[in-house]
């Protein structure tokens, strides 16, 4: 789609949310938080058409083809105390998944900080914080039809769910009206987020394999915390985790 049909998606944004477009960038996220020192105010959400060097969590590559995917960052300054922002990876994931679910497809949270379809990634997320602003970066696989061998058997898309073409500019809007409203829960309203996205994640009741800032971990998960952490069932006994990385489903 042009950049035309695009622009369309900003007036069904909620306030304070404004879209900034950019042909090209390296990474959206590095964008916004250049803006965000200069002074942006929050609500700022800048997509690129083209992401020539967007990156997930610990800096892991993220396939971006032109014209097919949505790759956008927002601009937050959050009031709520800043030991709270992770939370916003969770409240991010849930608005793409409810945004994919108006879509007629249904899609759950891969903790912390992925949406599948089925058993496959259709988006990623991550948050980066500074001083006194966030920045949420999303990554969606919209119309992409196909992927690079080394992500074809894990990765998705809207198009390939839903064998049909959908607009990109509507996914969009979908997923700030969403946003909106699931920001807003990481502070005196988390049981209810936290409720909601219990519903959809994925990994409960699997067995997994992750890595932690302690090192490599393999349990069964058990759900998730009323503070947000995974609860992981070890050899060792109950873990809580705040965070972790290259989290994989295992055979049962």
């Amino acid at each position: 789609m042009s950049r035309e049909d695009l622009s369309t998606a900003a007036a069904d944004f909620p306030d304070p949310f404004r879209l900034l477009i950019r042909e090209s960038a390296e990474s959206t996220n590095d964008e916004v938080r250049i803006l965000a020192q200069a002074g942006a105010p929050e609500g700022l959400v800048l997509l690129a058409e083209q992401q020539t060097a967007g990156r997930g969590r610990r800096g892991a590559a993220w396939f971006s083809p032109t014209g097919e995917s949505l790759a956008f960052s927002i601009l937050l300054r959050p009031q709520e105390p800043k030991s709270l922002w992770p939370r916003l990876a969770l409240a991010t994931g849930l608005a793409v998944a409810e945004a994919i679910g108006t879509c007629g497809l249904e899609a759950g949270i891969k903790w912390p900080n992925d949406v599948w379809i089925g058993q496959r990634k259709a988006a990623g997320i991550l948050v980066e914080a500074g001083a006194d602003f966030a920045v949420i970066g999303i990554g969606l696989n919209v119309n992409t039809n196909e992927f690079p061998p080394e992500v074809a058997g894990i990765a998705t898309s809207l198009r390939m769910e839903g064998s049909r073409v959908f607009s990109r500019a509507d996914v969009l809007a979908a997923i700030l009206r969403k946003f909106a409203n699931r920001r807003r829960q990481i502070d005196a309203d988390f049981g209810t987020l936290i409720f909601a996205v219990r519903q959809r994640c994925v990994l409960s009741g699997n067995r997994v394999s992750l890595t932690t800032a302690c090192g490599p971990r393999t349990g069964i998960v058990e759900g998730i915390s009323d503070g947000g952490e995974l609860l992981l069932r070890t050899d060792a006994g109950l873990e809580r985790l705040i965070q972790a990385d290259e989290v994989r489903l295992l055979p049962t």
